[in-house]
């Protein structure tokens, strides 16, 4: 019997196919609560399933044969990056508009395994899902922000950053338009976000991050709540100073002149919030200020975060030691960057403080989510557990269907600096819940990737306890056949890697670009098994709904969501890698059946 539901025969409603219409369930309490019976998640996301008899088969029924159904799931491209892609529309060079391009083609990758013919016809879906990573939303004129590091490097600050909330409501947008996977059309069981979900540790994007998530109304504003005051309305040439004449480094490069601009950004906009229930993955930038300084509990940065000063500007060479120093981890715990903001004290600009900018704890990160308020669909807590608030922890487990449970770990290092590591007794509670659970498939979710967790700076809160790195991780990994995939984020790049060992234990390891840098994307992620010894993880990846094509005089939120994309691909020095090659983007991953 089909795990879920098969591609090229759909069976009537039964258990299993009941757990890929309601979304992801727990695995044990205390780790991840469930969605209870006949809550509003299940209902809202029973309604998308097809009904029985419907599926592939079904759409060339005539209608004199009974009433008409709803339309049946099927493979699809429109809404994907398989069928357009946000592409500049002339030249190559200065400011350059998006309009619509070609899509980018699925590749077969068959590294692990080998891909046989015939298997679209026997295939049944196991699970389906989508991946949200970096969003990266701002408080833009925060007083701990860093936009200074531009007189050293021109892509320390975006032009796009006070429009991260508008963006990220179009990408729910889109999600929420989606009808079923695109690879295979099995209804979409849940949306993972992993992580850097805020940008700086503060509380008002933590609040913002909620909302746009779970739906309400947001206003992306912090301070006065009149009017703006970040470096956008500073008259520094250093910004993109959009409302003004001033003629500002980036209007040079042939950046517009906005008026309203400023106004517009940080007006009230509204969030649909998530049609699937989803889960919530922990980032460096939501566990540490500025996303690398393990100083939890730094009364001197609390205070600066909500006071009434902010540092705009700093000479090149200061700004390069400071970038070096944040790079290299060589203070951890913020003590240079304390230095550099006392002796330039006298050169910050006044700005409204604010309370609700001060910094979050992990636990307070835990709390929000179980706040009844941002429940949305579901599942209460969104994985976060009153278990996690006892132990302290940030990892759980969660049941994606009957037969593949849903890791989600913590790879943060308390102790500072961006890069991940994950401590002993972690490590160990994923070797166990990869045992105690042999007869079920793994897919295993964090921030950080296996080639960016090489930081071990101690835990300040367990000293002794040894940090362990990416390869570690890869290598416990691998000795499990029933691990299939490893998804995470944190570099802003699309990158998909074999991870092959003895035997059928291999595994493949998705990287998924940003939202907040051009091609501000997401992943869909589809698993199915081929019948035929392999199974096969379909990844498509999404853009905001926000057209490509951008109109100045359109401020609306829907017109502020296509800007966003387009300043985000002219943003100067912004990397032009990010999305991969053709085989990290819309894939077939071939594995075989452990």
């Amino acid at each position: 019997m089909p795990r879920i539901r098969s591609v090229a025969t759909v069976p009537a409603l039964n258990r299993r196919t009941l757990l890929a219409a309601t979304g992801a369930v727990s695995l044990s309490a205390g780790i991840g609560l469930a969605l209870r019976p006949q809550s509003p998640a299940q209902a809202a996301t029973a309604a998308q399933a097809p009904a029985a008899g419907s599926g592939a088969h079904a759409e060339g029924r005539s209608a004199t044969t009974g009433p008409k159904g709803p339309a049946a799931l099927a493979p699809y491209t429109r809404g994907t990056t398989l069928g357009s892609v946000a592409t500049p529309r002339s030249g190559s060079t200065g400011y350059r508009r998006l309009g619509d391009g070609a899509g980018w083609k699925r590749v077969v990758r068959d590294e692990l395994a080998t891909a046989k013919t015939g298997r679209a016809d026997r295939r049944t879906a196991l699970a389906a899902f989508v991946q949200l990573t970096d969003l990266h939303l701002v408080d833009a004129q925060h007083p701990l922000r860093l936009e200074y590091l531009r007189s050293q490097n021109k892509s320390s600050w975006r032009p796009q950053e006070a429009l991260t909330v508008a963006g990220a409501v179009s990408l729910i947008e889109r999600v929420n338009s989606l009808h079923g996977a695109p690879a295979t059309g099995t209804p979409l069981g849940f949306v993972m976000t992993t992580g850097d979900n805020t940008d700086n540790n503060s509380k008002t994007e933590l609040e913002w991050f909620l909302k746009v998530m779970s739906g309400g109304r947001i206003t992306p504003n912090s301070g006065d709540p009149r009017h703006y005051e970040g470096v956008q309305a500073s008259g520094l040439k250093t910004y993109w100073q959009p409302d003004a004449a001033l003629r500002d480094a980036d209007k040079q490069l042939g950046f517009p002149r906005l008026q309203g601009f400023l106004e517009a950004a940080i007006r009230e906009l509204r969030s649909p919030g998530l049609k699937l229930p989803w889960y919530s993955t922990v980032g460096n930038h939501d566990a540490l200020p500025l996303g690398c300084y393990g100083s939890r509990g730094d009364s001197y940065l609390t205070e600066f975060a909500v006071g009434g000063r902010k540092l705009m500007s700093l000479g090149s060479a200061e700004a390069t030691t400071l970038a070096k120093s944040i790079k290299n981890g060589s203070s951890p715990k913020g003590a240079a960057f304390h230095d550099l903001l006392r002796a330039h004290a006298r050169e910050m600009r006044s700005v409204t403080p604010d309370e609700k900018r001060a910094p979050f704890t992990p636990a307070e990160y835990i709390k929000a989510h179980l706040d009844p308020a941002y429940t949305g669909p579901g599942p209460f807590g969104h994985g976060y557990s009153s278990a996690n608030l006892s132990a302290g922890t940030q990892y759980y487990t969660f049941r994606i269907a009957e037969d593949v449970i849903g890791v989600s770990l913590d790879t943060t290092d308390p102790g500072g600096h961006y890069q991940g590591s994950i401590g002993t007794a972690q490590l160990r509670w994923l070797e166990k819940t990869l045992r105690d659970n042999a007869d079920s498939y793994v897919i295993v979710f964090s921030h950080h990737t296996s080639k960016s967790m090489h930081n071990t700076h101690a835990d300040p809160a367990h000293p002794a306890e040894a940090r362990h790195g990416g390869s570690e991780v890869v290598s416990l990994l691998a000795r499990f056949s029933n691990t299939l995939a490893w998804v995470n984020g944190h570099t802003h790049r699309n990158e998909i890697i074999p991870h092959a060992a003895a035997g059928n234990r291999s595994f493949w390891e998705i990287g998924t670009a940003s939202h907040v840098d051009f091609p501000q994307l997401a992943r869909v992620i589809e698993l199915v098994d081929n019948k035929d010894g392999t199974l096969s993880l379909f990844t498509t990846l999404i853009e905001s709904a926000a057209p490509h094509a951008t109109d100045f005089s359109d401020l609306t939120q829907t017109g502020l969501a296509a800007l966003y994309r387009e300043l985000s691909f002219n943003a100067p020095g912004a990397r032009t890698d990010l999305s991969g090659t053709s085989r990290d983007r819309n894939t077939e991953l071939i594995l075989k059946k452990g």
